[in-house]
């Protein structure tokens, strides 16, 4: 009889989990100042007015506001824009 479990059951049973990305908030969506709005691999969506982008190019809205997506010479640009106070 074996006295150890056959090798393939531990080497085996490693898988990273989804990273989920993409948006987290769309164009009109109502956002606070911090809130998540696109979680990306590389700058698939631009960081325009008050968005600033993290080191793993997720964008995050800088002030509370009014999310807003706009496209200019072939590249689009998430912006907030700011709601009156």
């Amino acid at each position: 009889m074996a006295h150890k479990k056959a090798a393939g059951s531990t080497r085996n049973g490693r898988d990273s989990h989804g990273q989920r990305r993409g948006m987290k908030c769309f164009g009109g969506e109502v956002v606070k100042g911090g809130d998540i709005l696109f979680r990306q691999c590389g700058t698939k969506i631009f960081p325009g007015d008050n968005v600033g982008m993290g080191r793993d190019f997720t964008l995050f809205a800088k002030v509370p506001g009014i999310v807003n997506y706009k496209k200019r010479k072939n590249r689009t640009y998430a912006v907030v824009i700011a709601a009156a106070q």
